[in-house]
């Protein structure tokens, strides 16, 4: 056996709440008086959320970027250490075992940062290498695989990639424009981990990485650092050029290990929207029960940046056969991941 294979999985869940109840509580006297607002809210296909900070019982949108900063490393501390820790006890490896801890977030910042406070209190050695992968937004979790898989391969030593998201502390000012409803009926706060173990005998085998970038549509998603927090601007082109290219990604993918589409067991596709996993199904002829825990993390969870790829990936369960995730994000940028059974 060799490679980098996914042995453990763990994550942490702020509270949740009622995809109608912050509708009811808080966005509704947000949007008042924005045409069909209530609508695009409640079709976002999500049920509930995760929030650090409940919109319905505190209001951050005036709050400064420098106080949502340190309520990030207030929140994202027990979170991470919570989820990582349970990463760990899948997997059977303790923290001191650890030779690489990578985290990545698009949330939050600090120095020192989440990565440093977090292998302190969770006990790794001294000399546990650290990556932190900042502002990829939604499709960090696969370069991170990616990098964190390579490191274990070429060092034999296990690794930690955490995934934690704190998009609650980001709420914006009302704009009377349906972008930005559509963005504050989506985003939710979640930490996921996974630990990667050279040439284990169990587990999920990270085989390939793909990723396709489309520069002419960088402005269709966007992720600014203001004054009042970080901004998102979100255009509804977005799945008609993930549309273009996620054929060919997933044929390039599938090329690398010699297999067709009907050949994989399990699909992980990223659920930035019900309209995203529309087009993934109807581009690479999927059936809807083929995206089905996608579509069950966005209901329960909304979309959590970087942490959901990895949400769908435990939803998946221990799927028989070649898995596929799909992320996308800023860039445009597609990535995909092919795992194997180890």
């Amino acid at each position: 056996m060799s490679g980098a294979v996914i042995t453990g999985a763990g994550h942490a869940l702020p509270a949740t709440y009622t995809q109608r109840d912050v509708w009811d509580e808080f966005f509704a006297a947000q949007y008042d008086g924005v045409r069909a607002a209530e609508r695009v809210f409640m079709a976002a296909g999500v049920t509930t959320r995760h929030a650090v900070a409940y919109p319905g019982d505190e209001d951050l949108t005036q709050w400064g970027t420098g106080a949502r900063m340190e309520r990030y490393i207030t929140e994202a501390v027990p979170l991470g250490k919570q989820a990582v820790a349970g990463a760990l006890d899948g997997a059977g490896l303790a923290p001191g075992d650890v030779g690489l801890f990578a985290v990545a977030t698009c949330t939050g910042y600090a120095t020192p940062g989440l990565d440093i406070r977090l292998a302190s209190d969770l006990g790794m050695s001294l000399g546990t290498q650290r990556l932190l992968i900042g502002h990829m937004g939604c499709y960090a979790a696969l370069p991170g695989l990616g990098a964190v898989g390579d490191y274990v391969a070429a060092r034999s030593r296990p690794a930690v990639l955490l995934c934690l998201e704190l998009t609650s502390l980001h709420v914006q000012p009302a704009l009377p424009e349906l972008e930005q409803v559509v963005t504050h009926s989506l985003f939710s706060d979640a930490s996921a981990a996974v630990v990667i173990e050279p040439g284990a005998g169990r587990g999920r085998r990270i085989a390939a990485t793909v990723a396709r970038t489309d520069p002419a549509t960088a402005d269709h998603m966007t992720w600014d650092v203001t004054d009042l927090g970080f901004l998102m601007g979100l255009s509804p082109r977005v799945p008609d050029v993930l549309g273009r290219h996620v054929g060919g990604v997933v044929e390039e993918l599938l090329a690398t290990a010699g297999l067709r589409s009907e050949d994989v067991a399990g699909w992980a596709v990223h659920p930035g929207g019900p309209r995203i996993l529309d087009v993934v199904r109807d581009t690479l002829g999927l059936a809807e029960e083929q995206l089905s825990a996608s579509r069950r993390v966005l209901a329960e969870h909304g979309n959590c940046s970087s942490a959901t790829v990895l949400l769908v990936l435990e939803e998946l369960g221990d799927v028989d056969g070649p898995v596929v995730a799909l992320a996308f994000g800023p860039g445009l940028t597609l990535y995909a991941t092919l795992l194997l059974p180890a």
